[in-house]
Order: structure tokens, then sequence, then C-alpha cells
């Protein structure tokens, strides 16, 4: 087996949508990757996906940008508001989390902070599962733990709130008016084309547990650091960071280009294929996607590529002012446009079609969100990715 790199987007575009390429990135998790959509292929995956791509439809979306996330955001934030300060990376993972639990199908009747905590500790240890290629940890012991966290949800979580929709699968009058809008509600309606096992629907609930949560997660944070950066340099525009959204949007667009949540897509190539550009790949073979070099091609982001600025304008039809961050093609991330948003917005609901991260960001910002300066931020040791560790920040009146 080899491993060889494409670094433009030419060629990413034409491995990302070759029907003999297939997901590789996940490979070392299976213990709670194995057999999620984002893993499968073929027909497989265009069935699952077809069903849960209702779930991510545009009305949807105004439908949690409008009418579920500002109630989640005051909720979440409420508590760190009195406190006068927020450490943003268990935050974001908390505010985040809230709103995938609603998305994936997870009740939390009790709506105690200390149920919150539990779900939250489960929803932290499956991240390590989807990025475990990159941990520092024994991939052993870490498995083992996510195994374990695995075990706890289902008996905690999973199972009541499946009961809850088979109840009301079972109730209902054929409308689907009184169904819960989610992952698991969509699974379980459609099991007699699906036939999915219990350990698999726990897995896939799992899954959007923590992709949901962790990729907007990381964004936020990072789109808040880059911000106060952007901001110290260019006092001119703290106005704009605190009450434009398309401002805002356009930082998280450049933020998710630079720092994507995964800085590289992996496929597996599933017989000997030859590519637009002469190179042949064998059976077997790992195709690295390198996406810190493909989003910052000079040729379409300016000679400034590197550098973060909510100003620029990507050259060419066609071109994400993300980059290939979230994929393309087959596997693109359906949640896409829930977490940044849409790029065109519609006359009616233009004022709720700026995504999750966008949202969030300008809440923080709203509160007077700025860096603590008694406390340095650090990277988390724990992975090779490079993740926020910790990072305080102050809220309110800086006077």
């Amino acid at each position: 087996m080899s491993v060889f790199t494409v670094t433009t987007q030419e060629d990413a575009k034409e491995v990302y949508r070759h029907k003999d390429f297939r997901q590789a990135l996940y490979d070392a998790g299976e213990v709670v990757m194995g057999g999620v959509l984002v893993n499968l292929h073929g027909e497989e995956h265009r069935a699952r996906r077809r069903l849960e791509n209702r779930l991510f439809r545009r009305e949807t979306l105004v439908h949690y940008e409008r009418d579920r996330f500002p109630a989640i955001i005051e909720q979440t934030l409420a508590p760190y508001v009195a406190d006068g300060e927020a450490e943003l990376v268990k935050l974001s993972h908390e505010l985040m989390m809230n709103l995938a639990a609603f998305n994936a199908g997870i009740d939390r009747p009790q709506r105690t902070a200390e149920e919150t905590r539990r779900l939250y500790s489960y929803m932290m240890k499956f991240i390590e599962g989807a990025t475990l290629a990159h941990s520092t940890r024994d991939h052993n012991e870490v498995s083992r733990e996510i195994a374990e966290a695995l075990d706890k949800f289902d008996s905690e979580f999973l199972t009541p709130s499946i009961e809850r929709r088979t109840n009301l699968l079972t109730a209902d009058d054929g409308t689907g008016a009184d169904l819960p809008k989610d992952i698991l509600t969509v699974l379980l309606k459609n099991d007699d084309s699906l036939h999915l096992p219990h350990e698999l629907i726990r897995r896939e609930i799992a899954f959007y547990l923590l992709a949901g949560a962790h990729t907007s997660a990381t964004a936020f944070v990072r789109t808040l650091d880059n911000l106060f950066s952007w901001v110290e340099q260019h006092p001119d525009d703290a106005d704009r960071a605190r009450h434009d959204p398309w401002f805002v949007q356009a930082s998280v667009f450049e933020t998710v280009r630079l720092q994507p949540s995964s800085p590289v897509g992996q496929r597996r190539a599933l017989t000997d294929i030859t590519l637009k550009s002469g190179r042949t790949v064998k059976k077997d073979d790992i195709v690295t996607i390198d996406l810190m070099t493909i989003n910052r091609d000079q040729s379409i982001y300016g000679i400034d590529a590197d550098m973060f600025n909510p100003h620029r304008r990507p050259a060419g039809d066609g071109v994400a002012p993300w980059g290939l961050s979230f994929g393309h093609g087959m596997h693109a991330c359906i949640g896409q446009e829930l977490a940044a948003g849409l790029t065109e917005h519609s006359d009616e609901t233009r004022d709720y079609e700026f995504g999750l991260v966008t949202v969030a960001v300008q809440a923080l910002l709203d509160r007077g969100a700025r860096r603590d300066p008694s406390r340095v931020a650090r990277m988390d040791t724990t992975t090779k990715r490079p993740y926020w560790g910790e990072y305080h920040v102050l809220l309110g009146s800086s006077r």
C-alpha cells in the first residue's frame, strides 16, 4: 500500500467525486465510527444520506436558527455571563452539544446540570474516537474507554429516547405532525428499509452528537481567536464584529478555510485508478488531500492567502470561501449549511441563514467577550491536531 498527497483543488475535487475512492480518514476510530454515514460508500451511503438529508433542508435550518438556537444560547451562556468569564473550549462544546443532541434525537428529561455534565463527558469521549488516529495516548486504552462510554450513553440516554419515539411512531396518525424532527426518529421510522442493528444506531447517533458539536465548537473558538487578533490590528472593524452578521459569517468562512476541523481528507482506492493528471493509484492505496495547502492557493485566494482576512473575495466561479474544508462530492459535510450558513440568502429568510457558528460567535461578542490577559490560552497536547486545549475570556463591560 502506498500513500500520496494531492495539493490542488482540481485534483482534490476529482478524488472526492470519484466513485472508486472511499472514506479512509476514520479507520482508526472504528469503535465509534464503524458503519456511520460518513464512512459508508456507494448505494448504502446514498440511501441513508437521502433519508437524513431531509433534516438539513433550508426550512429546517431557519427553524433551528430562528426558533431553537436563541433560547439554547441564552440558557447556556447565562451562568458564564453571571460569572463574568468563560473557558471557551468547554463552553463551545457545551453550547453546540445542546443543539446537536436536539438534532440527533437525544432526550434530556431531567434538564439538570448533572445530566448535562454526563452527556458532555460521553460526547467528549466519542470525539476522541473520531480523532483517534491523531491521539498521543495509547489507542487501545482510548478505544476501551470509548466502548464503556457508549454503553453508559446507551442505557442512560439512547434507549429511553428510542422507547419514546417508538411509542410516538406507534401512535402516529400518518401525518407525522407529533413526531420529533431528528435523526433518531428518521432511522426508526425507516427501519423496514434500513434494517440497522441497535449497535449501529448507537454509533450513528453518537456520530451526529460528536460531529455536530465538535466541528462547530472548534470553528467557534478559532473564529473568536482570529477576530480578537483582527480587531486589535483593525480597530475600525470592531463595531462590525459586534453588529454585522455578514462580517462575522465571513470571519467564520475564513477561519474554516485556514483552520479546517481536519487538516486533511483521506480516501482509499477500491480498484486501480488513473487520475486526469496521469497518476496511477493502485487498489488499497491511500490518497491524502492536503487541505492546509489547497485552501491557501494564492491563485484563488490572493497573495495573502495564508492570512486571516474577513474581507477576502476568492477568485473564480464555484470557489467556496471556506475552500474544501467541508469536503466535496458525495461526502460533503451534511451539516455544512447548519453550521456555517448559506452564501446566498433568500429575501424571505435572509435574517436567519448565517449558520449556528456565526450566531454563537456574535452572541459572545454581544456579551463583551475578550481575551483574559491573566490566563494565556494553550493548545491541546493529547492530540496531534492543532486544537485549543484552554482559552479563557472575560465577559461583560471592560470598564
